[in-house]
This record gives C-alpha cells, structure tokens and sequence, in this order.
C-alpha cells in the first residue's frame, strides 16, 4: 500500500498579514519554522521513504526540518507550487475585496474568476495531481511526505481522488503545517484517510 502524506509549509509573515503569496517566494517566519521543527518529529515517526517539496523557499524550508531527521534529500518539484494568483500576488485581501469585490467574493467560495495570469481551478488541479502521482511512484508500497501549499493540496488532492470540482470546494484548506494522509489501493485506488492533521496527540475522552 503505498501512503502520501501531503504536508502545508509552516507559517510566513504573508500568512500571518493576510497577504496573498501565490508563487512569491516568501520564507519562513519564525512561528512557521517552529511549526516546522515541532511537527518534523511526529512525521518522521511515520518512517517516510522520499520526500517531494514544491520549490518555492517556504516549502523546502519546512521540508528541510523533516530531511534532517530522516538523512532522505528532498527532491524539489515546480508543479506543487502554489497557484498563480496573477495580478492579486503581494496584495491584501482587504485591497483585493475592495478593488475585485465580485472576484473575491467567487474566490472565497472557491469559483472561477476573471483575473488575467490568474491559474484556474482545473489547471492547478491537473499539474498537482500529476506531481502528487508521481511523487508516489517515487516509493511503491512505501510513504512518501509531499510539501505543498494550501490550495495546491486542496485541488491536487481532490483531482487524485477524482472529485468534481464542486466536492472539492467542501474540502478546507490545510492549517500551516498540516497534513492529509492519501492510500493507494489496488482495488478501490486512492482513498483520503485523514485530512487537516496537526500532529498534536488526540485529547482523551473520560468514560462514565
């Protein structure tokens, strides 16, 4: 059985302020590298046999705190780069609520818009399905940690599993520095078998 593990980079400054990153290539603010170091233990538990890190500085910097652990290189790929937000990269949401209210209004709710360079729905679900696809063949039977960004996971997950888009958009996006457990099954395929996972152990239930 082979595991995908797909891991949201710690937190930037941009997250932190509200602004829009998309393929600006911001890095680690200092609570994004503390997640990072926190949760890098409780991965490396999971005993991963690759790790596949979008490009960009603040996934291979999350990514680097897991390959220090594990002794595994992190092999960078492009196609789990966040999307392209075109021309919102670097803004506020205020600003971008403000200047495109309609847009931002249909973004939110996980629709089209009309923003030039802006990466559509389908195209970033179709170039992180492919590296997610691939990255798995990187380890067969095996568990490979995948870092990626929010939406990148979001849309490339739901493509892997072969949503509708409309599924897709019911489907949170990852916390800084969570992750979503995938299994590939030879008879029933990929299956979601956790999702938004922090690391934190699960609070206990007192029974009366």
């Amino acid at each position: 059985m082979t595991r995908l593990l797909v891991w949201r980079h710690g937190r930037t400054e941009w997250n932190s302020d509200a602004r829009v990153q998309g393929q600006t290539d911001t890095s680690l603010d200092d609570v994004g590298r503390a997640e990072a170091a926190a949760v890098a233990p409780v991965l490396a538990g999971q005993r991963p046999d690759a790790i596949v890190s979008s490009d960009l500085r603040r996934c291979t910097e999350t990514a680097a705190a897991l390959s220090v652990l594990t002794g595994l290189a992190v092999t960078p790929d492009a196609r789990l780069r966040e999307r392209h937000h075109g021309l919102w990269q670097g803004l506020h949401v205020d600003e971008i609520a403000e200047r495109w209210p309609e847009d931002f209004r249909r973004w939110r709710a996980g629709e089209p818009v009309n923003i030039p360079s802006h990466e559509t729905n389908e195209e970033l679900a179709k170039r992180v399905s492919a590296a997610l696809r691939d990255a798995a063949e990187l380890a067969p039977d095996g568990t490979v940690v995948v870092v990626t960004h929010g939406a990148a996971a979001r849309f490339g997950i739901g493509a892997l599993l072969g949503w509708p888009e409309t599924a897709v958009r019911t489907l949170g996006v990852l916390g800084n520095c969570r992750w979503g457990e995938l299994r590939f099954e030879a008879v029933r395929g990929w299956q979601l078998r956790a999702y938004n996972v922090d690391g934190t152990p699960p609070a206990t239930v007192a029974s009366h």
